[in-house]
């Protein structure tokens, strides 16, 4: 019985999904990879700054060492550098370089880094939505020549119809059929071209929606409700202020200029506090109540020093002051400026490049918008045209020619409206992505 409603279950047709653009968007924005992938390097960028900051605060670490030398009726062992036989070191180590309390470079670098590293998540999550725009209007326009192929497949097989009865009357020749027949079989072709056309288009934007590819979803056509294209200077003004790839080799920049203040980082000395509290003795307890036996290292006689005291703390300081590294430091500074000077030129790129993908997909979208009425024009009168030839043929006035001259004409008129309102949703989108409206 379980086997039985299980085949059953895997028979029953797959739950159709309708979405809308937003919705597509808003899937791609959960699911897509590329925007994951951005994210996590934002992330890590996120957690070197946290770590550039911690590096400057006091750590704190316990030590736990137990030293065994061997024997030899000394005090010291074999190894007269050691302090005993048994020796017991527990303590804990706070340390501090207090320079870093003013040299702020290290963590003002990795700020930079992870502003870079956001940037470049928005230009990843911009990239991603215009894809799924164009793969979301892919769809639309395949399913829209398909539904022309498939009138077009209807008004084929209507001439067909008409030559047929008009060759059984002795009204036309076997040939017109012929040429007929053909057309026909063309339509055919074009609908199954259209619909594996669908198929494609509707996978490309699966993969960018789903965790897993499925297909059984359809799209809201709203490839005809045009929107208007914003004024060029405001466009502009939007793309300047919002470019994710201005923002982001902007903070380049910065964190290239950091670089050589840090670089530089390696002429300064470097002062290191250390403070340690605990045990280093010979007996694992806060105080040996024998008397110690004279190592050579005693101040005091025996006894005068009747018991040790092992808990307490010492402390120290460290000045370390670079001299000489074979030009090491300076190596790195001039290697922290030549990245300075590649990170303004890249700035100065990726305005350059934002002003001309502007410029680009403004006319694109501007002469698209400007065609868009003609070519539905074109279409309407294509298919008056069809409608008036095929009249005549049927009064005898036209020849089969002339009626599919027309038919494909009135087929290419509609294909190039549709693909006219494509091209102009696409280079729309692309100006919504440079100015940060997408």
């Amino acid at each position: 019985m379980l086997i039985t409603l299980v085949v059953w279950a895997l028979r029953l047709p797959a739950q159709n999904l309708t979405i809308d653009l937003a919705d597509a968007l808003a899937r791609a924005q959960k699911y897509g990879a590329q925007i994951e992938t951005a994210n996590i390097a934002a992330a890590l960028a996120r957690e070197d700054h946290a770590q550039a900051k911690a590096a400057t605060l006091p750590s704190v670490n316990g030590f736990n060492q137990f030293i065994y030398t061997q024997g030899n009726g000394t005090a010291s062992g074999v190894f007269v550098a050691n302090d005993g036989v048994h020796v017991y070191n527990e303590q804990l180590q706070a340390h501090e370089e207090l320079l870093a309390l003013v040299r702020r470079g290290e963590v003002r670098l990795a700020a930079a880094a992870e502003a870079v590293a956001r940037a470049r998540a928005d230009v990843a999550a911009r990239g991603l939505r215009l894809t799924v725009v164009q793969d979301y209007y892919a769809i639309a326009a395949a399913q829209r020549k398909t539904a022309n192929g498939e009138r077009s497949l209807g008004e084929a097989r209507q001439f067909l119809d008409i030559t047929s009865k008009q060759e059984h009357g002795g009204e036309a020749a076997h040939a017109d059929v012929i040429k007929a027949q053909l057309q026909v079989r063309q339509r055919e072709r074009d609908v199954q071209d259209g619909q594996l056309a669908i198929q494609r288009a509707k996978i490309a934007l699966a993969v960018l929606m789903f965790p897993a590819l499925r297909v059984d979803y359809a799209i809201v056509d709203d490839l005809s409700q045009l929107k208007i294209l914003p004024p060029l200077p405001e466009a502009t003004v939007e793309a300047q202020t919002n470019s994710p790839e201005v923002r982001a080799a902007q903070a380049g920049v910065t964190q290239a200029r950091l670089g050589v203040t840090v670089a530089r980082y390696g002429y300064l000395p470097s002062f290191g506090l250390d403070v340690f509290y605990g045990i280093n003795a010979n007996q694992f307890a806060g105080q040996t109540n024998y008397p110690t036996p004279e190592s050579g290292r005693s101040t005091q006689p025996d006894f005068l020093v009747p018991f040790r005291q092992n808990l307490g703390y010492s402390a120290q300081a460290t000045l370390n002051i670079p001299l000489w590294n074979w030009g090491a430091t300076h190596s790195k500074v001039k290697q922290a400026s030549l990245k300075t000077r590649q990170a303004d030129l890249d700035l100065t790129v990726a305005r350059k490049q934002l002003e001309a993908d502007l410029a680009s997909s403004y006319q694109e979208a501007q002469s698209a918008f400007g065609q868009v009425e003609s070519l539905r024009l074109s279409s309407d009168l294509a298919a008056e045209s069809l409608r008036l030839t095929l009249l005549r043929y049927q009064a005898g006035e036209a020849t089969a020619l002339e009626v599919v001259d027309a038919q494909s004409t009135a087929n290419l008129s509609r294909t190039a409206y549709d693909d006219g309102l494509l091209r102009y949703r696409v280079a729309l989108a692309a100006v919504q992505s440079l100015t940060g409206i997408l």
